[in-house]
């Protein structure tokens, strides 16, 4: 049931036309409490959808009572007509529900630059029909319901002593980290505050969709929303829920990964032994973005010069004739130079691992991507038409 499976919750996912295909297009997700409590990070990126910027303001006090999620319309780039389209979506929701339109979270995605009068009035009639169908069953139609080029829906719930988390995701292009990728919405009903929520919110983020990149491209309408119950009743250790939220928040960015658009390999970069966090981070989106690397991949070419040419980008600490890097398990460098054939090495599954040990100090951090395809180019090529 993704987000209703924490007690407290209530959702709907719902088909007004906002996609062509005639799939649910609106998701509304309800905290109906006793605890409100919300947190939320953004996208990064200065170019930030209307949502987003009406979010920021909305999340700021900590309490968030809903949010409205639409597909088939990002909403960015449609000038003040766009912003009074957001702000009516959280008036209708806030009236409809009797809460303030202030406390009502709204996130967007799909095209950039595209909106009018019927796209506005589409999102308002699924705001209307959305809260009437809010049911504790809700979760996996509103999971449907914001999915764009996604193939699948992703869900995760995870339950621990009394409590428990749920969560839906959608993304399958532009995935790039820069706070959050894509939406996101997660649920608990355990009892946190505010602070708490957005501490561990932040805590997950950072090493789950912050880590994910798959096409090096950030969106202008990311966004990833927490909301607390407390209906549960219990108060659990905030270590315990922070690593609760950590393992939901990479299942579920481990399922965009493995859904990106036209991926046929899903690599998973391991930074070892390096001197800080930073650095391992650093390395290794140097190879995620790395069209070569990727490109070799997609052709199961075990192609480690181009490992070694793009860590050499970074400012790290580390002696590039002193690095190992391994593919699949062998060690086809060493110290800088050639070790296991590249024959040994099989890159026919989709799951590809790649192990770089910088030999300088004790940090690792793991980032993930995909391969460069010829579906991804054709996608993306024709994405607005």
């Amino acid at each position: 049931m993704s987000v209703t499976a924490p007690l407290g919750f209530e959702a709907a996912g719902v088909a007004v036309g906002l996609k062509s295909s005639g799939s649910p297009d609106v998701a509304v997700v309800v905290n109906r409490g006793p605890l409100k409590v919300g947190a939320a990070v953004f996208t990064s990126n200065r170019a930030k959808a209307n949502p987003i910027i009406w979010s920021q303001q909305a999340v700021q006090d900590g309490v968030v009572e809903a949010i409205v999620l639409n597909s088939g319309g990002a909403n960015c780039f449609t000038g003040s007509f766009g912003f009074q389209t957001t702000h009516q979506t959280a008036e209708k929701a806030g009236q409809l529900l009797g809460v303030s339109a202030g406390d009502v979270l709204i996130c967007s995605t799909g095209l950039i630059g595209t909106g009018d009068e019927a796209f506005r009035g589409k999102v308002l009639e699924g705001t209307e029909k959305g809260i009437a169908q809010l049911s504790a069953d809700g979760g996996e139609a509103a999971s449907l319901a914001i999915m764009t080029t996604d193939s699948r829906p992703k869900r995760s719930v995870v339950t621990r002593n009394g409590w428990s988390i749920g969560g839906m995701a959608k993304g399958a292009g532009m995935l790039a980290p820069g706070l959050a990728t894509m939406l996101v919405v997660i649920t608990t009903d355990a009892v946190i505050d505010a602070g708490q929520a957005d501490a561990a919110l932040r805590d997950a983020t950072r090493v789950s969709f912050d880590r994910l990149d798959s096409d090096g491209c950030m969106s202008t309408n990311d966004q990833v929303t927490l909301m607390a119950s407390g209906a549960s009743g219990i108060t659990p250790d905030f270590a315990a829920f922070a690593g609760a939220l950590a393992d939901v928040c990479a299942d579920l960015a481990r399922q965009l990964q493995g859904d990106a658009e036209g991926a046929s390999h899903d690599i998973t970069i391991e930074v070892v032994h390096a001197a800080s966090e930073e650095d391992a981070v650093e390395v290794g989106r140097s190879v995620a973005r790395n069209n070569l690397f990727k490109a070799a991949i997609f052709g199961n070419d075990p192609n480690w010069g181009r490992v070694l040419a793009a860590i050499g980008t970074t400012a790290a600490e580390f002696d590039p004739y002193d690095v190992d890097v391994w593919m699949n398990g062998v060690r086809v460098c060493s110290q800088g130079g050639p070790d296991a054939s590249r024959d040994d090495v099989d890159l026919a599954p989709r799951a590809t691992h790649l192990l770089i040990d910088l030999r300088v100090g004790a940090a690792t951090a793991t980032i993930l991507t995909n391969d460069l395809t010829h579906d991804y180019v054709h996608e993306n090529s024709a994405y607005a038409t």
